[in-house]
């Protein structure tokens, strides 16, 4: 039987919301670091929308704002001016504790290095997640969805990169999230082992609709995604749509 994500319900913050209609919407969203003549500009009044169920390729340089606007949506961040929405509850305004349990209960992040805990198994590193979600997969059906059930049981000095990624991805779907974060996902892989990993995040988007951001400076990426965001110093400066998406065993870089 197929699996079914649950819809979980963001906790509320106390200011007014937007319609829901979007699962991110941000306004005029800025982010700062420092002041005066050394301040860095990483985001420079970004306006978008997302809709629930996109896969979404946000590409450019090293420097142009993506990786920070990930960050800021996953509640990792805080942005200095505008506003960034998630379902309709405004994320700039929530509190700490707030912004602790959206990305306790809504959000995975696969980064590029995989921080998994040598001295653990496959199956317990996915499981260091799935107790402390609500609604969480098993570790080996979340293993199993990435194609490393028979895995389970062996450590990371036994798996390959791509394995070992793919048990990051594991243990970011655990969690059964609403929204899938990836900033540089194949960053430290060969070209063939990144297509089996970006198969994987294809997979989950089509078959669970979990939203899913990808950060990478990899331009062939775009091919895979609903819509491509070319960012370039701290600003979107073009918004792409895929009429029809390329399958990933398709792409070359």
């Amino acid at each position: 039987m197929p699996f079914v994500k649950a819809r979980k319900k963001v906790e509320r913050s106390p200011t007014a919301s937007v319609s829901a209609a979007h699962v991110f919407e941000t306004r005029g969203l800025t982010k700062t670091y420092g002041s005066g003549p050394s301040a860095v500009h990483a985001l420079r009044g970004v306006d978008l929308e997302i809709k629930r169920g996109e896969l979404i390729v946000l590409l450019g340089p090293s420097g142009s704002g993506k990786s920070t606007l990930l960050n800021i949506l996953g509640g990792i961040d805080r942005g200095s001016e505008g506003e960034a929405f998630y379902e309709g509850s405004c994320l700039t305004s929530m509190t700490d504790r707030q912004l602790t349990n959206y990305r306790r209960h809504h959000v995975g992040f696969i980064f590029q290095f995989y921080n998994l805990m040598p001295s653990l198994t496959a199956e317990e590193n996915v499981s260091l997640v799935a107790e402390v979600a609500d609604d969480p997969l098993e570790p080996r059906e979340a293993l199993s969805m990435v194609g490393l059930g028979e895995r389970a049981g062996h450590f990371p000095s036994e798996l390959s990169g791509g394995e070992q990624q793919r048990v990051a991805i594991a243990r970011a779907i655990a969690k059964n999230p609403n929204v899938l974060f990836c900033d540089e996902p194949t960053g430290a892989l060969d070209s063939k082992t990144g297509i089996t990993v970006l198969k994987v995040l294809a997979d989950l988007n089509e078959r669970l609709g979990t939203t899913v951001l990808i950060v990478t400076h990899a331009a062939a990426t775009a091919a895979m995604a609903d819509r491509v965001m070319h960012f370039s110093d701290g600003a979107i400066r073009e918004i792409v749509r895929n009429v029809t998406k390329a399958d990933p065993e398709s792409i070359v870089w």
